[in-house]
């Protein structure tokens, strides 16, 4: 049976959104100029999974004059994304927010930038996808994403050995992905490149220094840990025996020190650019 679709929380995400914010300043840090020369046209861009739109609105920043859309299949986020952030940029933009699958959207006009933030690993297949966004792309236009590539940190190893377990294997198998979550460096390169772009791949591990009582486990709560938290939604009791497991394994993997609990965290990062 597959899994249930995550049930989100802003509010709980939005809780290290400082930290979360950086691998994206860093991957729009690499992607070059668009191919559309404003006042004679606006630059169109697409947000892949904007979650609840706080670090689309970088995107405002670098260009205030274009059509951004955020998309999300989460009502939880993209009612946040509408509250906090939707409507006109400084240099006369826009930025909007809508309902859309990853696994079926497809540009319906051509577009100069689309970019994805730590969303792909959530979406199978994802990397068939590419095609039909390159597609999308205006010449010299370009796709970037970056995904997290800590599938054997022991705070996604710890999860996974505690949910396949004899005590939690019912009511939580196959709710956790793992080997064909995200692909390779190579793989992504080699991927990009036979589409016909320029393609430029790499991968960084960042050392967070996290605070505050269980702080990885806060963290978990906010994005990896939302498959099992839906699983258990409607049995608290069992919820919070997992999370005690769980949290007490955390503390061991993770230990605090004088200034913090650091969290490594690796990440992989692609910029493509469409020929043209």
């Amino acid at each position: 049976m597959p899994a249930a679709i995550p049930t989100w929380d802003p509010t709980q995400y939005l809780r290290h959104a400082g930290h979360r914010a950086r691998p994206f300043a860093d991957l729009l840090g690499r992607v070059p100029d668009l191919p559309t020369r404003p006042p004679a046209d606006r630059p169109r861009i697409a947000d892949l999974g904007c979650g609840p739109g706080n670090v689309t609105t970088l995107l405002t920043a670098r260009w205030p004059t274009a059509r951004i859309t955020g998309y999300d299949n989460s009502p939880e986020m993209l009612d946040k994304a509408h509250v906090d952030h939707e409507g006109p940029t400084s240099g006369g933009g826009r930025l909007d927010f809508g309902h859309a699958d990853v696994r079926t959207w497809t540009p319906d006009e051509p577009h100069d930038l689309i970019v994805s933030n730590a969303t792909l690993q959530w979406v199978p297949g994802h990397a068939e996808r590419f095609r039909d966004w390159v597609a999308g792309l205006k010449p010299g236009g370009t796709l970037a994403f970056q995904v997290p590539g800590n599938f054997d940190a022991p705070s996604h190893r710890l999860m996974r050995e505690l949910a396949g377990s004899p005590r939690w294997r019912g009511p939580l198998a196959d709710t956790l992905r793992h080997t064909d979550a995200v692909h390779t460096p190579e793989a992504y390169l080699e991927r990009l490149t036979s589409l016909g772009c320029a393609a430029d791949v790499w991968e960084t591990t960042y050392i967070h220094l996290l605070q505050g009582e269980d702080p990885v486990l806060d963290w978990v709560k906010g994005t990896g840990l939302r498959p099992v938290l839906t699983a258990l939604a409607d049995e608290p009791e069992a919820r919070e025996a997992f999370l005690a497991e769980y949290r007490a394994a955390l503390r061991e993997a993770y230990p605090a020190g004088p200034h913090g609990t650091p969290f490594p965290f690796r990440r992989v990062f692609a910029v493509a650019r469409k020929e043209g």
